[in-house]
Formats: C-alpha cells, structure tokens, sequence
C-alpha cells in the first residue's frame, strides 16, 4: 500500500470516527445550550468534525515522520475537502 493510500485510509478512519460521533455531539449541545450558546448545532458539529480530522491526522502525520511538510499538509486538506458533502450529507440528514 503507498503512502497516499494509507493517508487517505487514516483520513477516512478518522472521519467515520468523527462522523459516528454526531448523535452524540447533536445531544450534547442540546443539553449544553445555556452554556455553550450555539446557534447552529449544525454547523457547529460540522466545525467540530472539520477540526478532528484536520488536528488528528495532522498530530499522526507528525508523531510518524515528524511536522508535515506543506506539501503534506496541502494533500491532506485535499483529501479530507473532497469528503466534505459526504460529511455535511451525515450532519444535516
């Protein structure tokens, strides 16, 4: 397996952790809103999802090679950018 395809494995491991979390997210701002004041739990939760697969990846990328050259970061936003309908298709159904 190349290493393209095992970031795009790791990405999309991630991102289905992240995405089977929404239900739980959803009611956790539900039973938060005085104190979190969110508007859009929606979206919200889509920033939420956005910021783990970002953060995570990025964190593994480093702890296996070292900081993610900008080459590197630029293919994983690309990567995580495409599953973006796919993850706004989870939230908003």
């Amino acid at each position: 397996m190349s290493e393209d395809e095992q970031l795009e494995m790791l990405i999309e491991q991630t991102i289905n952790g992240a995405i089977a979390a929404i239900p739980s997210q959803l009611e956790e701002i539900k039973q938060s809103k005085d104190i979190l004041k969110v508007e859009n739990p929606n979206e919200f939760v889509f920033g939420v999802i956005m910021g783990m697969a970002l953060g995570m990846v990025g964190a593994l990328m480093t702890a296996q090679k070292g900081i993610p050259t900008l080459e590197d970061q630029l293919k994983v936003r690309e990567i995580i950018y495409k599953k973006i309908p796919d993850i706004r298709e989870q939230i908003f159904k």
